[in-house]
């Protein structure tokens, strides 16, 4: 069997496409060489009696079958499953409690300990250092904050 003949170059153009792949996103690439293989496998199996029009509507029939019925189911098994996760980020602080690092004193903002970060907070009443607060309320990333009693 001749290594350039017509079935070989349809093998290794359908992979070389199905590596274009790696390079391109998208997930399409893939089903042009699966398209293109599958044409070698059917020159293989029929020979001369599969003309360059045959292969050509061949190419152009697999290449819409896959795209059209492999192409979802496959996308599917190699995402997984996606959830979307419904977090309010800017709700995300309260409640929470921490310790006062650098001093309150309104209208300037402060420092304080939230777990194991330190945020930039503000308070209606002066906080000095130490002192225990809960986050009332959250703009960006700025705390504010009351002190617990």
């Amino acid at each position: 069997m001749d290594m350039f003949s017509c079935a070989w170059l349809w093998m290794y153009a359908g992979a070389i496409l199905m590596l274009l792949e790696l390079a391109t996103p998208g997930f399409v690439m893939f089903f042009f060489g699966l398209s293109a293989a599958t044409v070698g496998l059917c020159r293989f199996a029929f020979g001369g009696a599969l003309g360059a029009t045959w292969q050509i509507v061949l190419f152009s029939a697999f290449s819409i079958l896959y795209l059209a019925v492999l192409r979802r189911w496959l996308k599917r098994i190699f995402r997984g499953d996606v959830t979307t996760a419904q977090t309010d980020f800017n709700n995300d602080y309260l409640g929470r409690t921490g310790r006062v690092t650098e001093a309150i004193a309104p209208p300037l903002t402060g420092r304080v300990e939230i777990g194991d970060a330190e945020w930039t907070a503000e308070s209606d009443v002066p906080l000095a250092p130490g002192a225990t607060v809960k986050v009332v309320s959250q703009n960006n990333l700025t705390m504010k904050v009351e002190e617990m009693k």
